[in-house]
């Protein structure tokens, strides 16, 4: 396809070069590394996948989870900034590629794809659209679903308003209005579109921006930076009340008397978090 970003430009040549799926099966971890070896030499970005549980790296790489009896759905939003500061060049086709991808070799079909574009054909990636679009996807998957969300634009960092970051900022979205309908915050991703998934959806995110390595929050990590071997607890997320609501609930106290003792939206959130997304 038309030459797009890095880090997806890079997945392509990883998963899909020459228009053709790899002949071997590839682990996540392996997926990862030769991300980052074609990044080298070029771009300091390193490759980090997140989760919501620990995954076992060295798992064959799977959008479409085997046996997937759901419907495949998919997301993408690709912002250029036509006109602005700051306007980028590949991100259209970086979302054009990967659809040209779900659709060649995990059979997704072209009526459960919706495009967010600033081209003027599609639905423009506003602030608003982008998180109705969002929201559009959860109401609509169902358990046994597989969901593919895909984002090609600009990342940014806005100091934390709600003390919820360890690092006292949130990271960020940011949409084609952001000069006047602002930017889309970690927490808002959160709870429009990872705390309200259904339980059983297979949800693969792929954020191609800056500071978008914990843009969605999940508790687990791993980095492709060649030191790192399994996925790990992230640092920057606190881990204190999932263990205080775990402790209560294996002391015998309900779901309601355990969030009851705590902060229970804190803790609501958090349980939702580490339960719905693959």
């Amino acid at each position: 396809g038309k030459a797009g970003g890095a880090l997806t430009s890079s997945l392509l040549k990883v998963l899909y070069a020459d228009h053709h799926a790899p002949a071997e099966d590839l682990s996540f971890q392996d997926v990862l590394t030769k991300v980052r070896g074609v990044l080298q030499g070029r771009y300091t970005q390193i490759p980090q996948l997140s989760s919501s549980r620990p995954m076992d790296i060295s798992s064959p790489f799977e959008i479409v989870p085997k046996g997937c009896t759901g419907t495949k759905r998919a997301l993408f939003i690709g912002i250029n900034y036509v006109g602005q500061q700051g306007q980028l060049s590949g991100c259209h086709n970086d979302v054009l590629n990967m659809v040209e991808y779900l659709k060649d070799v995990h059979g997704f079909a072209e009526e459960n794809i919706t495009l967010l574009l600033d081209d003027g054909k599609h639905t423009s990636p506003t602030h608003a659209n982008i998180l109705s679009a969002y929201r559009r996807l959860v109401a609509e998957s169902a358990p046994g679903d597989a969901v593919y969300c895909h984002y090609s634009g600009h990342g940014g960092k806005l100091r934390d308003d709600d003390g919820d970051e360890k690092d006292g900022y949130d990271e960020t979205l940011v949409p084609l209005d952001y000069q006047s309908a602002g930017q889309i915050r970690d927490d808002d991703l959160f709870n429009t579109l990872v705390g309200p998934m259904r339980k059983g959806v297979t949800l693969t995110c792929i954020m191609d921006c800056c500071h978008s390595g914990t843009i969605l929050d999940l508790p687990y990590i791993f980095k492709a930076d060649g030191e790192q071997t399994q996925m790990t607890a992230s640092p920057d997320f606190d881990m204190q009340p999932l263990l205080q609501l775990a402790a209560a609930l294996a002391s015998g106290a309900s779901l309601t008397e355990a969030l009851s003792s705590q902060d229970p939206q804190q803790l609501m959130s958090i349980a939702q978090q580490c339960c719905t997304i693959s």
